[in-house]
């Protein structure tokens, strides 16, 4: 029998030990801490260190997320790994994370959405669960963006942190709330220049003569990423209230991706919401990537942000360009 809904079982995420504040940031660049904070809202972030793979961050996160949801890692029909900065262009980090937790039977795959991938790979899940092709989904958002910035651009490699977050679905519980009532997904390819790592991949090959370019970090055109992040991410959040037949005052929470405390901003102000309704910990991570909003979810579902038949709005965007939102109702 095919499921009535889905129903978020576990949440889980993983930081790594290593703490980088804007004052050892300082050190390295030219730079302060005002500067940063100012412009980003961020503080510090985490560092993986060296060997701590962005799968070892995941399959962490998925450890503490089957953990709570009381599934073994054998009950698990699907990983899907949402990340920008694989082990390896293949095999898929996925499939890796398959291996450290011992899901044996689940079939594995990485969704490549840049900081949109966590909303993209909850939406795919979703629909294999309702349809019936399969019972447990593990949902992953997993970086090591500290590998692919270029730590003399004081511009982009401020921004940037590691870590992991993970999710657990199911078929919906019978008194839960209604679960997760619609998820969302949407690109636009013209604008893939302003964000993004141009070499390292089959169009751009790294070699000796264009090594010392650093074409394999994140380059970004930080005013045009803003203008569109604040567009798609308030176009998302209404789209999926319109779906539902929500109202913004029916939501408990609102997760945002956690790029900047200023498009966070103006998101609460087109969304005219005070920005208490949001969940932020951007100031400690900076921005994880897929992570984020995973890692964030997970951090507001065990701290009681929000609890029972809550309604909670999670709304990212990221490189290619990508975005996404999710409604859930606890």
């Amino acid at each position: 029998n095919r499921p009535s809904g889905v129903s978020v079982l576990g949440t889980g995420s993983h930081l790594p030990a290593r703490v980088m504040t804007n004052a050892d940031i300082e050190k390295i660049l030219e730079t302060t801490d005002q500067w940063i904070t100012s412009r980003t809202g961020i503080r510090e972030r985490r560092i993986a260190a060296e060997g701590e793979h962005t799968s070892d961050l995941g399959a962490a996160a998925a450890r503490r997320a089957l953990e709570q949801a009381g599934i073994s890692a054998g009950e698990v029909d699907l990983i899907l790994v949402a990340t920008a900065s694989p082990d390896m262009f293949f095999p898929s980090t996925a499939c890796v994370i398959q291996s450290l937790i011992g899901a044996r039977k689940a079939a594995a795959m990485d969704i490549s959405a840049a900081c949109s991938g966590f909303l993209y790979a909850l939406e795919m899940a979703r629909h294999m669960i309702t349809g019936g092709a399969i019972r447990y989904a593990l949902v992953i958002g997993a970086e090591k963006l500290s590998a692919m910035v270029d730590w003399s651009d004081r511009n982009t490699c401020v921004l940037f942190g590691d870590g992991a977050g993970a999710l657990v679905l199911g078929p919906r519980l019978e008194g839960r709330g209604e679960g997760i009532l619609t998820t969302l997904m949407a690109s636009d390819g013209d604008f893939g220049n302003i964000l993004g790592v141009p070499g390292g991949g089959t169009r751009l090959p790294i070699t000796r003569e264009n090594f010392d370019q650093r074409l394999n970090t994140i380059k970004m055109l930080g005013k045009e990423t803003f203008k569109q992040a604040v567009n798609a991410m308030t176009n998302a959040s209404i789209d999926a209230l319109e779906r539902t037949g929500l109202s913004i005052s029916d939501i408990t929470c609102i997760i945002p991706h956690q790029a900047n405390f200023r498009i966070i901003d103006a998101i609460a102000d087109r969304l005219k919401v005070p920005e208490e309704k949001f969940f932020l910990n951007l100031a400690l991570y900076g921005n994880t990537g897929a992570a984020a909003v995973a890692i964030a979810l997970d951090e507001a579902h065990r701290s009681g942000r929000f609890g029972s038949h809550d309604k909670v709005l999670l709304v990212v965007f990221g490189s290619g360009l990508t975005w996404a939102s999710a409604i859930i109702d606890w």
